[in-house]
C-alpha cells in the first residue's frame, strides 16, 4: 500500500526502532518500479521508490514535464501497491534529485497536491517524503527551501515529511554543519525533518575501488547528534551506496543506517541484462521469425531483466535486516492510523 505522509513518518520510526533499513530504489521505467514491488513482496520488506528530475522528465513518465512525470509516478505507483497483488507491502514514494530553476516549483506543487481530474471527479496526489538535491546549495538556502516547502503545506493543510540533505559528496559533514542545518529548520518547524542524509565518506555514483573514507561508525555518530540536538530519533540516510561491500552495509545497519538509496549498481544491472537479451535473441528478432512478437514486445525483455534484478533487491533487503518485516510493519502503520 503507498502510504500517506504521516503514514511514512510511522514506518521511519519503526525502522529506528527494529535496527533496519529502508531500502530506496531509483526506478526509471513502470516495469523497474513493478520489479521492486515484486521483490518487496517476496521478501516480505517495506521498500522505497524514488525518483530524480531525469525520471520525472523522463520518456516513460513526464516527457520533459516533471510535475506532470511526479504525477504519472504516483498514480502508477498507487494502482500497483493498492492492488490485491501489493495490499500488505509497505510502499513510499519519494523525491530524490530534485534540482535546478524548478526545484521550488515541483516541490511546492506536489505539497500543495498533485490533481488528477477524470470523469468529473478529481483526486490529489503527494509524495509520501520529500527530499531536494542540496549539492549546489548554500546552507542557508537548503534551510529556507525546506521551510517554505513545511510553511506551504501548512497553509494548505497539508501534512509533509522531509529528508533533509547535507552536501555529502564534499566528505564528511561537520558537527557544526549537522547543527546549522538540522537546527535552521528545527528551531522554526520541528518534527517534519524525519531523515538526515550527511556526508558519510562515500559519494553519489558508482566507485569500482569502493569507499575506503567510509566508516559505519559515522552513521551511529550522526544518530547520535541529531538526537542530542532534537530530542527525538531522526533516521540517517546513506546516498551513493553502489560500490560499499556488503560487510559495510551491514555495519552500517548495525550502526543504525535507516535509508540506504540505490540507483547506480541497479541502471548497471538493468542496462547489462537488456544488453544481453538483445544480443542472445538477435537472430531471433527479426520479421518472419516465428519468434519474433514474444522476443520484440516489452514482455519479453521486462521479464529477462526481471530474473536478474528482482534477486540483487532480495539481497539488499537481506543485508538491511528489512526482510520479514514489511507485513507487520503494515498492520502497526494501520492500527495507529
Amino acid at each position: 500500500m503507498l502510504l500517506s505522509p504521516v503514514q511514512a513518518r510511522k514506518l521511519v520510526t519503526c525502522c529506528i526502532r527494529e535496527k533496519c533499513a529502508l531500502l530506496a530504489v531509483n526506478a526509471d521505467s513502470p516495469s523497474a518500479i513493478y520489479d521492486c514491488l515484486k521483490a518487496a513482496k517476496g521478501s516480505n520488506a517495506p521498500v522505497i521508490i524514488e525518483t530524480s528530475m531525469w525520471q520525472l522528465e523522463g520518456i516513460s513518465f513526464g516527457a520533459g514535464d516533471p510535475v506532470r512525470g511526479m504525477a504519472q509516478y504516483i498514480a502508477h505507483i498507487a494502482i500497483l501497491a493498492n492492488s490485491e497483488e501489493f495490499k500488505d507491502v509497505p510502499v513510499l514514494y519519494h523525491t530524490d534529485h530534485i534540482r535546478g530553476p524548478l526545484t521550488r516549483e515541483i516541490l511546492l506543487s506536489a505539497v500543495r497536491g498533485l490533481p488528477l481530474t477524470l470523469f468529473g471527479g478529481e483526486i490529489v496526489l503527494h509524495p509520501s517524503t520529500i527530499s531536494l538535491d542540496a549539492a549546489k546549495l548554500t546552507p542557508e538556502k537548503n534551510i529556507n527551501m525546506l521551510c517554505s516547502l513545511i510553511e506551504a503545506s501548512e497553509a494548505a493543510g497539508k501534512p509533509v515529511t522531509l529528508e533533509m540533505e547535507a552536501g555529502l559528496d564534499g566528505g564528511l559533514t561537520t558537527e557544526d554543519e549537522t547543527r546549522e542545518l538540522v537546527m535552521g529548520v528545527e528551531e522554526n518547524h520541528p518534527g517534519y525533518v524525519v531523515l538526515f542524509a550527511p556526508g558519510l565518506g562515500n559519494r553519489h555514483g558508482y566507485s569500482k575501488d569502493g569507499y575506503p573514507g567510509f566508516k559505519p561508525e559515522n552513521v551511529s555518530a550522526s544518530a547520535a547528534l541529531v538526537k542530542e540536538l532534537t530530542g527525538r530519533d531522526i533516521g540517517i540516510v546513506l546516498h551513493g551506496s553502489s560500490g560499499l561491500s556488503d560487510h559495510q552495509v551491514q555495519s552500517a545497519v548495525a550502526n543504525g543506517l535507516t535509508k540506504m538509496n540505490w540507483s547506480t549498481s541497479g541502471l548497471i544491472i538493468r542496462s547489462g541484462a537488456a544488453k544481453e537479451y538483445y544480443a542472445v535473441n538477435a537472430d531471433k528478432i527479426v520479421p518472419g521469425h516465428p519468434e519474433f512478437k514474444d522476443l520484440a514486445m516489452d514482455s519479453g525483455q521486462g521479464s529477462y531483466v526481471s530474473r536478474r534484478f528482482v534477486p540483487e533487491l532480495k539481497k539488499l533487503f537481506s543485508l538491511l535486516r528489512s526482510e520479514g518485516k514489511g507485513i507487520s510493519f503494515m498492520k502497526e502503520i494501520i492500527s495507529t492510523s
